[in-house]
């Protein structure tokens, strides 16, 4: 719910701009990008269970507190508006997304234990539980994109905005307490959570195993970066340098050995390809929401619009599991690619139909000063007034300037600007097939290839190369922040994701060969978790 629901709330507080979505999302994956390492070395270093504790109240904490905080602004943002020339307005801006941030690491650290690790862990050493259990994982993220964003989209829409900040914070009050207790449970049912090689000595003790397992066989060379900073290669300069010294460098080194590690893994191509999806305007995150808000949409018409993109995601989550039993789990990456690519077509038509406000010639930054000192006021989140809310300028301008429109009675202006968001939103929802079933493909191969050790630091390091490209198109955003300019992201959008997939087929021919085209054959085996990188002679 907060997901969906930040987006629309910073837009309007915003006056009807992207800019400040833009803002939080660019803080959001700077964030993760420099702490992930950290978030996921800390995950590696303590228990499982004071993990997903300590994550799970700092997460809901922060989501309450957030919820409070806007809940005043809106109620009383003329009056903010007045003390100390808007700048206390301002403030609560910054405040907000500062503390939407924190909630976001927490997110992190929950996503990195439960989801790659916990689940690793329950499976055992049965790869199709683990496939059948990620599977199930994301179903249920899926039903909760359903229901969540309808539940809040519609107390917003017949509500107001402060009802549905309200209805936020009391809800993540109640049902922190529930998934605390739904963790104690499957904890308590699963033993071998209890057991975790998390100390310096157990990764030394590994990494002696490993170089003496088998001649064919190297060491896993994360293991041996993590664990050199205090063997051999740090330790003469931690004694010559004081205490303080080391403690404040620890957090740098640990940053530089996850990157160097997650380099050198056999999936480091797989993961990039990953990677490169997450930059992109094509999925319902708040930007995308936000220029739907911005286009006449209603907050209820966007829960539903998520909604059927949860379905398509489930969807997509029942073709990985079919493809992986049919055709393995590297071509099943493969085809999901190609099917995402194919339906991202549809979002490239629409930025030259009728109704797009792709208009490169307005400056990106027109009437700013005036949306950020002096405000504006607030929307009411109703369908009959989301018109009035939209770019009116821009899409009565569109619809003037259109033959279609003058030449054909039977077409409606409404009808008209609204053949462009209809084909971006149907080439975005049915993408979600191919993108589902593409991620779950890469979350497998993480899962399979990296050893219990270092199953939160590289995951941590993948999360954070998802956002650095997450990073770069909220820049690209703020560059371009108006509706008029939201074609030409399109364009670029769809560009890197076909880079990430080609990056996932050269990851694909390097392990399997040719063998990668024989879409029938059976499951290949994949790299067991303590093996060296992928090489054609063990598929």
């Amino acid at each position: 719910m907060w997901h969906f629901a930040v987006s629309v709330f910073l837009v309007e507080l915003y006056g009807n701009s992207l800019l400040l979505t833009a803002v939080y999302g660019l803080v959001v994956a700077g964030s993760v990008l420099f702490l992930g390492a950290i978030i996921g070395d800390w995950v590696d270093k303590n228990s499982r269970l004071k993990v997903a504790q300590t994550s799970l109240v700092v997460q809901n904490a922060s989501v309450i507190l957030c919820g409070i905080i806007l809940m005043i602004v809106f109620l009383f943002k003329t009056q903010l508006l007045t003390l100390y020339h808007g700048w206390l307005l301002t403030m609560c801006y910054i405040l907000v997304i500062t503390i939407a941030n924190i909630a976001n690491l927490a997110s992190t650290a929950t996503a990195i234990t439960i989801q790659r690790d916990w689940i690793v862990v329950v499976a055992g050493e049965d790869r199709s539980k683990l496939a059948d259990m990620n599977a199930t994982i994301r179903r249920i993220d899926q039903l909760t994109n359903i229901l969540a964003p309808m539940a809040v989209g519609q107390i917003m829409t017949f509500g107001s905005p402060v009802i549905g900040c309200g209805f936020i914070s009391g809800w993540n009050l109640i049902y922190m307490c529930v998934e605390y207790l739904l963790l104690w449970k499957v904890y308590q049912k699963t033993p071998a959570l209890a057991h975790k090689a998390t100390s310096k000595v157990e990764e030394s003790e590994l990494k002696q195993l490993n170089i003496q397992k088998d001649s064919e066989l190297k060491p896993a060379e994360g293991v041996q970066l993590i664990g050199e900073k205090d063997v051999t290669v740090f330790e003469p300069q931690q004694k010559k340098e004081p205490r303080y010294c080391a403690q404040i460098a620890e957090p740098f080194i640990t940053f530089r050995d996850g990157w160097v590690a997650y380099y050198n893994q056999s999936v480091f191509l797989a993961g990039m390809g990953l990677a490169f999806l997450y930059m992109t305007v094509l999925g319902f995150d708040c930007i995308t929401t936000g220029y739907a808000y911005t286009q006449g949409l209603s907050g209820s018409t966007l829960s539903l619009l998520m909604g059927a993109s949860a379905i398509t995601g489930i969807m997509g989550t029942v073709a990985f599991t079919w493809l992986r039993r049919k055709c393995g789990l590297i071509r099943t990456g493969v085809i999901s690619g190609i099917a995402q690519l194919a339906c991202l077509v549809l979002c490239v038509i629409s930025v030259f139909m009728p109704g797009s406000p792709l208009d490169l010639t307005v400056s990106p930054f027109v009437n700013l000063n005036e949306r950020l000192f002096e405000g504006s006021s607030l929307p009411i989140a109703s369908p009959t007034d989301m018109s009035e809310v939209s770019f009116t300028t821009v899409t009565h301008n569109l619809i003037n300037g259109s033959t279609l429109g003058n030449d054909d009675p039977e077409m409606s202006p409404d009808s008209l600007s609204m053949i462009s968001v209809s084909l971006l939103f149907s080439g975005v929802i049915a993408a979600r097939v191919g993108l589902w079933s593409f991620d779950l493909t890469v979350t497998q191969l993480l899962q399979e290839n990296v050893i219990e050790s270092e199953r939160g630091i590289i995951n941590g390091v993948q999360n954070s190369m998802n956002y650095l490209l997450d990073l770069l198109h909220f820049i690209m955003v703020i560059l371009a922040p108006n509706p008029e300019a939201f074609g030409l992201l399109v364009l670029i959008s769809v560009s890197f994701v076909a880079i990430g997939h080609i990056m996932y087929f050269r990851f694909g021919l390097k392990a399997m060969g040719k063998q990668v085209f024989a879409c029938c054959a059976p499951d290949p085996k994949t790299v067991p978790s303590d093996s060296p990188p992928f090489d054609a002679s063990t598929v």
